[in-house]
């Protein structure tokens, strides 16, 4: 350490304590920083634990100073650590470790932890509180094992857990003491309406209800109530109420109220000890909110480096709620009284609901559901106590000109206001990186800025800004959507769709904002291809978002006609096929048959309306030469007959191809097997590749041949047909859930890195497994097409017979 610098320690290692650390890196050089938290982590958002409860993300993905953050900026970071006093005679932190830390000045930001019920049986097993990493792993661990969950608590956190878990499949109830759900952020209406569509997601309720006992053994078995009515449970969430962490102050001899008291500039009662964040309380009032926090923090890192400042008064907060197919904001008052003014719009078709309070002509407070465009703009005026006017009422409530609502206008918002509350960030901030370092997309803004970076709520003010900034240059800058219809990312999507539940094409279109409101060719294959993914057993497959050869389950030609291509199993077929399928070539004037590079024939010249006889005729499963899955798999003859073969390809490859065949993929797929190294089957150029030896197989992936040739990576080397084909189906479950759709997978092993693939898939056991199991349920859900049409029109027939044994061995 630097001995002229001051040396500043942080006792939390959370969003408050090191957005804190963040602003005083901006302001000042002069601080020695030692950072202590009592998790194994590094900071992360805890905004996105909901996220990795329903599994679109992981851990790595929610954190927000790595090691390398720390690193940098010559942080010293002890993790698993707990402070547990402030010396202030000898000016030192003393740690649960029995280490000392000295200081000059000292920021408590020890956060806030679940409230648990001191009921009976709160200390059972499968007890838990929702509130970091910890809890949402023993959540994922037990949904694996336990199928009835309650989650005592209707507000943010209970609501989101909720929703977690039955995303993860468990039979969820959700145990709220009051009669409307998040009774401190919704007024009566609002909540009822978010109560309808939750159940539609498939949450139970039981509302009023107070928990008396939690019952059973060692472990939690159920809930009494306080009419003496059970609930049977074998998980139990805790998400009543959050308490803040105020041992280290208590046992310091700071003074405690509820939370650790403050004056405006964060001062505790000790000299040169601060407290920001969930664990203070300020003029009365502990806020649990992330905007707040943030606030706090940039008032108290100005006055700890000696910037003027002026003081912490308190914030307007702010509520969003963004799970199951809804959005819900509430802001400053929401409840109905004699004094207020109220403006209201409801739309059941639309299933949305608007009020504004007024108390005095101004703006107080502000409730929307299912519609969140004006949450932003509503959160501004309510802060800044504006005056309803006339036309603010029509930009409002959508009576403006010809009766639409007036957007709000980036180019009249002041440069100092925020636009990002949890990170600080205003619009000068953003339109200056923007300028400056020529940024063009919100990652860019979010990476350089923070801005988008915690809750995501700004993201659409960001993208505003961009486009008022850019102008006509923002048409090259918004291109990070799948297509001109969203700016919104696969990724994005993805998670949106797992996030809010939705289940068709025209649902993810008009939830999330689609400006084609029925999409476009690009577009809607991709989101058809992403929700037959997600929910493989409950998407019903739409047709119309088939390109047309999938559509007709054979490629169409210059002049109209149809190639079709029976399959070939590892390019082996016998005497039998081959006469029917040239008795069927002559009988419907096909124009030529082709042996194609995946050792198959193809049928040219097919007539459209000749398609389904020439399917049923030919008796044989399709090739899916037309489709984004498995094409085929090329074999060599191997040890069968080959002198030089060690392994017997021609099997291998027929194995594979009738395990995976059928299956939607995000492009079209290849695969090959040799049966030596010598590569005459030529897997060095196809997505999976594998090449027999002595001792078992080699594995490679990436390989295409075609436009943008690219040779295979090797992956690894097996010993066993089983683990083989287990890691060839986590490598194809891995694509179908992180591959852009039409990214062949020359792209995606370049985009997701040779050694991030081969960590998830190879290194990881447990993980390859899960890949293979979702693997397994998918391909459950799936048969040949033509089998399918074909049994609908004509019941079970003679001509499918015997293909599942089959295709599924």
């Amino acid at each position: 350490m630097n001995g002229n610098r001051e040396k500043l320690v942080i006792i939390g290692n959370g969003m408050a304590g090191i957005s804190t650390v963040e602003q005083i890196l901006k302001l000042s050089s002069r601080f020695d920083i030692t950072v202590i938290g009592t998790e194994p982590y590094p900071n992360y958002n805890r905004i996105m634990l909901s996220y990795v409860l329903e599994g679109s993300k992981t851990i790595d993905d929610i954190v927000l100073n790595d090691l390398h953050w720390y690193a940098d900026y010559g942080i010293t970071l002890h993790t698993g650590t707990t402070a547990t006093r402030i010396d202030a005679e000898t000016r030192e932190v003393v740690t649960d470790a029995g280490t000392t830390i000295p200081y000059d000045k000292v920021i408590i930001a020890t956060g806030s932890s679940s409230f648990i019920l001191p009921v009976p049986g709160h200390d059972k097993q499968g007890v838990v509180g929702f509130r970091d990493i910890a809890d949402c792993n023993e959540m994922l661990e037990a949904a694996k094992q336990y199928k009835k969950a309650a989650v005592i608590g209707g507000g943010l956190l209970g609501l989101e857990a909720a929703k977690g878990l039955v995303q993860l499949g468990m039979d969820v109830t959700v145990v709220h003491l009051m009669q409307d759900l998040m009774e401190r952020q919704l007024d009566p209406q609002a909540a009822a309406m978010l109560k309808a569509e939750l159940e539609r997601q498939g949450i139970k309720f039981k509302m009023g209800a107070e928990t008396k006992e939690l019952i059973g053994g060692e472990r939690v078995q159920g809930l009494r109530f306080a009419d003496d009515s059970v609930l049977d449970a074998d998980f139990v969430v805790m998400a009543v109420g959050i308490k803040p962490n105020t041992s280290v102050a208590r046992e310091s001899g700071i003074e405690v109220n509820r939370g650790i008291v403050v004056n405006d500039y964060l001062q505790t009662s000790m000299e040169n000890v601060y407290s920001v964040g969930e664990c203070t309380e300020h003029r009365g009032t502990c806020y649990g909110l992330v905007a707040p926090l943030f606030e706090q923090g940039m008032v108290l890192a100005k006055h700890i480096c000696g910037v003027e400042t002026a003081p912490y008064e308190g914030s307007v907060v702010s509520t969003k709620l963004k799970i199951s197919g809804v959005d819900v904001f509430s802001t400053g008052e929401f409840l109905d009284s004699p004094e207020h003014t109220i403006i209201s719009h409801k739309d059941d078709w639309k299933r949305t609901y608007k009020k504004i309070l007024l108390r005095d002509n101004i703006m107080v407070g502000a409730v929307l559901f299912g519609d969140i465009t004006d949450s932003a703009e509503l959160q501004k005026l309510i802060k800044q106590q504006a005056v309803m006017t006339d036309d603010l009422y029509a930009a409002l409530m959508g009576t403006g000109c010809g009766g639409h609502k007036k957007a709000a206008s980036v180019e009249t918002m002041p440069e100092d206001e925020i636009v990002c509350g949890c990170n600080g960030v205003t619009k000068g901030a953003i339109v200056d990186a923007i300028t400056n370092q020529g940024l063009s997309s919100v990652d860019e803004i979010k990476a350089c800025t923070g801005a988008t970076r915690s809750c995501g709520g700004c993201k659409p003010v960001v993208e505003q800004i961009l486009q008022y900034v850019l102008g006509d240059g923002f048409t090259s800058g918004a291109k990070q959507g799948i297509c001109s219809c969203t700016s919104l990312s696969r990724d994005e999507i993805v998670a949106e769709i797992r996030e809010k539940g939705l289940q068709t094409s025209k649902e993810v279109m008009n939830v999330l904002g689609w400006t084609q409101p029925e999409g476009c060719s690009k577009c809607r294959p991709a989101i058809n291809y992403y929700l037959g993914m997600i929910y493989p057993d409950t998407h019903e497959d739409e047709k119309e978002s088939r390109f047309v050869n999938e559509r007709m389950n054979a490629n169409i030609q210059k002049d109209g006609t149809y190639t079709v291509v029976p399959r070939m199993y590892g390019g082996v077929t016998t005497p039998e096929e081959l006469k029917r399928i040239a008795d069927i070539s002559v009988k419907y004037d096909v124009k030529a048959v082709k042996v194609t590079g995946g050792q198959r024939l193809d049928l040219i010249g097919v007539k459209k309306e000749d398609l389904p006889q020439v399917w049923a005729e030919l008796d044989m499963p399709s090739g899916y030469a037309y489709a984004k899955s498995l094409r085929t798999v090329k074999t060599c003859v191997g040890s069968q007959f080959c002198r030089f073969g060690t392994q017997d390809s021609m099997a291998m490859g027929a194995l594979l191809e009738r395990k995976f065949e059928r299956l939607d993929l995000p492009a079209k797929f290849k695969m090959a097997v040799n049966g030596c190294p010598r590569n005459c089957a030529e897997s060095c150029t196809k997505d999976i590749g594998i090449v027999g030896n002595d001792g078992g197989w080699e594995l490679f992936i990436g390989g295409n041949g075609g436009i943008k040739a690219r040779l295979a990576d090797s992956l690894c080397k097996v010993k066993t047909d089983e683990e083989l084909i287990e890691l060839c189906g986590a490598i194809i479950q891995y694509y179908r859930e992180t591959g852009n759709y039409l990214e062949r997978t020359s792209e995606w092993v370049e985009r997701i890195g040779l050694e991030q693939i081969r960590s998830v898939v190879v290194d990881n056991i447990e993980e390859r497994k899960a890949l293979m199991a979702r693997i397994e349920f998918a391909l459950q859900q799936v048969e040949d097409p033509w089998k399918k049409a074909l049994r609908n029109e004509q019941g079970q027939s003679k001509l499918f017979q015997g293909i599942e044994v089959a295709a599924r061995p």
